[in-house]
């Protein structure tokens, strides 16, 4: 954004009437909401800084982590809600969206992990005192900025098939390639393009604190107060990870540590970390799944073709077929597919997952050689024909896709800060706190 337009996004919201903002007045005829920090041309609102702010000393005083001064606390929360915004815009100016059909999806999925049916999610986070369209929303952005980082970081990170033979090559009996580790992390950054005299001051903070950490001092607390990393907040977690899939700084660290180590500082460009063992976990990397090879014909419904009609289609391409003509030409003549029409309607050996909950239902229930009836996903009108199926050994696939995510994730961390760092300087901001 050049100047003009951020001096006019500046005036627009300086100079607008503090209904803008609120809707209600108090009693006194004060209102109720106001501006924590101008953000390009949007805000960020000290209700919405205020209910972060609570959520966080909640979550502290669950489980007994001392956290900072208010006041300081309250510049790192009001910060993440500053590059919450900055992404949410960029989001937006993109024109990247989350359908309700993928919102519905991803909460399924969590309500199955945590051992309750869809439909139950509302009374259970309810019992949580958490508001089931809150929870809703902040799931959706969650979901934008995932989408937007994968495009602005995730897709524009390179693995060339040297580092991919490099990483198989140094993966073969790694120790840390057969295990999960749950990890913490406090990390202590530097400005872009940082002097000599900044990376000094980073490390001496993070010797500090790496000295508390061995005196006994407890991580999650030196992680809210010291760490500028996204899960500070969290007390700097970062979950369960696959050893092979550790950012390649970490990788060369933790195979030397054990539960409850804490590292040395490790520098970086854009800083220091300090890693945290929490537990650790031996797999076995021998890898057999089930793999289906499928064919079908898909019919898209449009503004000439309505449902029924695609329907009909279909079911006068299964009595071609059940007549005798190859499923094949069929599917060439019929299949609105692209990349399965020319192919004779294959989608050639897939694993589990790779098709859409709809499909991949039908499928698994499907007797080999057996044609489906006609059905609905999001993308259309199906019938599909399971034509082989398989037990498959993928341990030397998953080997290489673990590599690529390894080599990935290894440049992930920094080219992440990096971008952050980029937006954050290039956003016009201004707090209001």
């Amino acid at each position: 954004m050049n100047k003009f337009k951020y001096l006019t996004a500046y005036l627009a919201i300086t100079l607008a009437p503090a209904s803008a903002f609120s809707d209600e007045l108090s009693e006194t005829g004060q209102f109720l909401d106001g501006v924590a920090a101008i953000v390009n041309e949007g805000v960020v609102l000290k209700s919405a800084l205020d209910q972060q702010q609570d959520l966080i000393i909640q979550r502290a005083v669950a489980q007994d982590i001392s956290l900072p001064p208010a006041h300081i606390l309250r510049e790192q929360v009001l910060e993440r809600l500053i590059l919450e915004e900055i992404q949410d815009q960029r989001a937006k100016n993109i024109g990247i969206q989350v359908s309700d059909q993928m919102l519905n999806t991803a909460i399924a999925q969590i309500a199955e992990n945590a051992g309750f049916k869809f439909e139950e999610m509302p009374e259970v986070l309810a019992r949580d005192g958490v508001e089931y369209g809150e929870y809703r929303r902040d799931m959706r952005k969650q979901m934008i900025l995932e989408q937007l980082r994968r495009i602005d970081v995730v897709g524009r990170i390179s693995v060339s098939p040297r580092e991919i033979d490099q990483c198989i090559a140094d993966l073969e009996d790694n120790a840390v390639v057969n295990s999960r580790y749950n990890l913490s992390h406090i990390f202590i950054s530097v400005p872009g393009s940082a002097t000599a005299e900044q990376y000094s001051e980073a490390e001496a903070e993070a010797d500090e604190v790496h000295a508390r950490l061995r005196d006994g001092a407890n991580f999650g607390e030196q992680a809210i107060r010291h760490s500028d990393g996204d899960t500070a907040l969290e007390g700097g977690s970062l979950g369960w990870r696959p050893g092979d899939q550790l950012p390649t700084m970490f990788f060369e660290v933790v195979g030397e540590m054990n539960i409850g180590d804490v590292s040395q500082p490790i520098r970086a460009v854009s800083g220091y970390h300090i890693v945290k063992v929490n537990d650790l976990q031996g797999i076995n990397q021998q890898s057999e799944i089930e793999q289906m090879l499928v064919r079908h014909i898909l019919i898209i419904p449009n503004q000439i073709i309505d449902e029924e009609t695609a329907k009909q289609r279909l079911e006068d391409a299964m009595r071609r077929i059940g007549g005798g003509e190859p499923f094949g030409e069929v599917a060439k003549l019929l299949s609105d597919d692209p990349g399965s029409a020319n192919n004779e309607g294959e989608m050639g050996w897939s694993d589990p997952g790779t098709f859409v909950p709809e499909f991949e239902d039908i499928a698994i229930n499907l007797e080999t050689g057996v044609l489906s009836e006609p059905f609905r996903s999001r993308f259309g009108w199906h019938v599909l024909e399971v034509v082989e199926r398989r037990t498959y050994d993928n341990t030397e696939d998953l080997k290489e896709s673990n590599c690529i995510q390894r080599v990935r994730n290894g440049k992930l961390n920094n080219e992440t800060e990096l971008w952050v760092r980029r937006i954050r300087d290039e956003a016009f901001v201004e707090s209001r706190i």
